[in-house]
């Protein structure tokens, strides 16, 4: 049987592909390009000049710190508490057998799958019956709920996949379970919890609707940038910082992807 593999695509394939990915990368080109204009108060094209002054100028605003120190907080804090919760739902849930299992799997993925705006005024409403007003806490609180989905559906499917002879044959031999866990479980789905920390973290900094009605009357990077938008003041400086959110989110999904590319090859997953 002939081989498809050694096949060329055909030219309008390849066409359509090309231009796919122009749409979908040439706008965030534009934006590293409008980071360098001598053009401070609107988007000139073709820039009148380059410079390199804004940069500078982004470094030296205590509100882009700000905002850049409250996104890396409550980023982390939100992962870690996405690890734990995340990584115990999903050892229960494929591990363990019991009533209601499908629904308890389907209630801790169906905040990602709702639109953001409902999770949004959801926790909104929450928070004002409960009286608790807005701060640090009620946004890490509403990011939480979608990281701990990231990390779910990664550990869950690490989980299927590795085998459970090894566990069994670690008790046999005499190890507790938290030593089982520390030196047969954890190596075979670190990756799996290190990528789905990875990206909780990129989904966490540049997420704006579940910020936007938790966060009262603080701004994270996203937030500031919304505003920076309509009001803006030297528009450069938002492409800098846009520059930065693009890195920030780019590596840890590009290492995510690195990590998990070769997923399927567990330890005892063909034994």
């Amino acid at each position: 049987m002939r081989s498809d593999r050694g096949q060329s695509a055909p030219l309008g394939l390849k066409i359509a592909a090309a231009c796919g990915l122009l749409f979908l990368h040439l706008p965030i080109l534009l934006i590293f390009v409008y980071a360098f204009t001598t053009e401070e108060k609107s988007f000139v094209w073709p820039p009148p000049g380059l410079t390199m002054q804004w940069f500078a100028v982004t470094w030296n605003r205590p509100d882009v710190w700000e905002a850049l120190s409250l996104s890396v907080r409550v980023a982390a804090i939100s992962t870690a508490i996405a690890l734990i919760l995340g990584t115990l739902c999903a050892a229960a849930v494929s591990r363990t057998k019991f009533f209601g299992r499908e629904t308890i799997s389907l209630l801790v993925i169906l905040p990602i799958a709702l639109p953001g705006i409902i999770t949004g005024i959801a926790l909104r409403s929450a928070f004002a019956l409960a009286d608790i007003p807005f701060s640090f806490w009620t946004i890490v609180l509403g990011h939480a709920t979608f990281c701990v989905v990231v990390v779910y559906n990664n550990a869950v499917a690490r989980f299927r996949r590795t085998s459970g002879s090894m566990i069994e044959a670690s008790m046999d031999l005499g190890a507790d379970g938290f030593q089982t866990f520390r030196h047969v479980v954890l190596p075979n789905i670190a990756t799996a919890l290190l990528a789905g920390g990875m990206l909780a973290f990129a989904l966490s900094f540049d997420e704006v609707i579940v910020t936007t009605f938790t966060a009262g009357q603080q701004q994270t990077v996203p937030i500031w940038m919304l505003e920076e938008l309509i009001r803006p003041r030297q528009r450069p400086v938002t492409n800098v910082v846009a520059m930065v959110v693009v890195l920030v989110t780019l590596l840890p999904i590009l290492f995510a992807y690195y990590l998990t590319r070769d997923g399927d090859q567990i330890a005892g997953s063909g034994k």
